[in-house]
């Protein structure tokens, strides 16, 4: 939960407000903060926090809000090309991806109880003395400057932010799928897709694919690199994508099934 509340900080996703500078209006749209312990697949335990963006869905249409996803057509489609041309196949997740993107509007969150007392343990001297206290509950109050998960526009920031970014690189969106987006390079066709911040990508030459990782390392990797997996098998949205036959790819839900 720590390290998960020291990212909010080293990100400067959020900027300390005063509970006396915020009007009550302000107060009353202020989001809430929540915090989710999570097992990952791997077995390690992770802080995950983010936003409770449900009060922005009374002044927020489903349009401003929506972020395009990867259909799952597009990547089974995607995996048998790969596997039919033999391409280089690498997955890979931008770390703290959404709080990259600043954010476009004015969002307060409030933070109660424990979680406002972490965060002061984070940097005593910056946040202590934005620490308050309503209905005898600590309480701090921060703005947001980066995207956060739970706000219902985060995702869409980083969409517009990713996909702007790789057309930069020369990459054009394919006309049936907005998350799946392509590039000639050196006579063959490079493919990244992605869902959210997971991203596969994929081209017969491995100098390729590393020239498009090193682009995005570049982009979002400065302070923490993505998370890369090479070779034949991959653990991409819940499922387990097997390249290992030549020709052919096979894709399992084993732990899905299980649980």
């Amino acid at each position: 939960v720590v390290s998960e509340m020291k990212q909010l900080h080293d990100r400067k996703t959020i900027r300390p407000r005063h509970i006396m500078d915020l009007t009550l209006d302000e107060k009353r749209r202020a989001l809430g903060y929540l915090m989710f312990i999570k097992e990952k697949r791997c077995g390690t335990i992770k802080g995950r926090g983010c936003a409770d963006g449900r009060k922005q869905r009374l002044y927020k249409t489903k349009e401003e809000t929506s972020s395009p996803t990867v259909r799952t057509k597009s990547l089974l489609l995607s995996c048998v090309i790969d596997s039919k041309e033999q391409r280089q196949v690498i997955t890979c997740d931008v770390p703290g991806a959404l709080m990259q993107v600043d954010v476009d509007e004015v969002v307060h969150v409030r933070l109660a109880g424990p979680l406002a007392e972490l965060l002061t343990k984070v940097d005593p001297k910056l946040y202590t003395k934005y620490l308050g206290t309503e209905r005898g509950k600590p309480v701090m109050y921060v703005q947001l400057q980066k995207a956060l998960y739970g706000t219902l526009s985060a995702a869409m920031l980083f969409w517009k932010d990713l996909s702007g970014h790789l057309y930069a690189e020369g990459f054009r969106a394919n006309p049936y799928d907005s998350c799946v987006m392509n590039k000639v390079v050196e006579g063959k066709q490079c493919t990244v897709l992605w869902h959210v911040d997971d991203l596969k990508v994929s081209h017969v030459l491995h100098t390729v694919i590393e020239a498009v990782l090193g682009s995005l390392n570049k982009w979002y990797g400065q302070e923490t690199p993505l998370t890369v997996t090479r070779g034949d098998l991959h653990d991409y949205l819940g499922m387990t994508i097997d390249y290992g036959t030549e020709g052919k790819v096979k894709i399992r839900m084993d732990d899905y099934v299980d649980n």
